[in-house]
């Protein structure tokens, strides 16, 4: 039996052999630059903040506002943590105040347009939607109508820059 691909593991065999030809032809780069061949410009977290807002306020008018958004070096690809929505509470006064953060991972600053659309979409959607269930990926979908083609071209993404980080790694090491 052939281990399931990194990333890639709950998708059908059949798409998974597809990946996997291609990760041998050394052609995933070619895959996702054919199909994304624009980076963003969004480099700053003022940037992000503004981004993220444009879309929750587009989709998401009375969700709770958004207190911080920012690229965040900590969260690591190996863990699966591309981004965070987090709520802190904290007493002003005589009241307790939730604030509302999301972090994205800083691999996304480097990204196609398109991959850092679909985790703010992911994050907002968790201003609505906590768990990972039926309505949270229809919110998804609502926000971002291709999300889930994003989503799997995001895990080939990955797959692709893991490989291309495996090669540059020096022998010696």
């Amino acid at each position: 039996m052939i281990p399931p691909l990194q990333y890639l593991q709950h998708y059908p065999a059949a798409l998974q052999d597809k990946i996997r030809l291609l990760q041998a032809q050394d052609k995933l780069g070619d895959y996702i630059a054919q199909r994304y061949p624009q980076a963003h410009t969004i480099q700053t977290d003022k940037a992000l903040y503004q981004y993220s807002n444009e879309i929750k306020q587009e989709f998401l008018r009375n969700a709770p506002l958004l207190d911080k958004v920012h690229y965040d070096n900590r969260l690591s690809i190996d863990h699966h943590a591309l981004g965070l929505n987090t709520a802190i509470s904290r007493v002003q006064g005589g009241k307790l105040k939730a604030k509302k953060e999301i972090k994205i991972s800083s691999f996304f600053k480097t990204s196609p347009a398109e991959f850092l659309r679909m985790i703010v979409v992911h994050e907002l959607a968790h201003l609505k939607e906590r768990n990972h269930d039926k309505a949270f990926y229809q919110l998804c979908q609502y926000m971002e109508p291709s999300y889930h083609q994003l989503e799997f071209d995001c895990r080939v993404y990955l797959l692709w820059d893991s490989d291309r980080n495996k090669k540059i790694l020096p022998e010696s090491l």
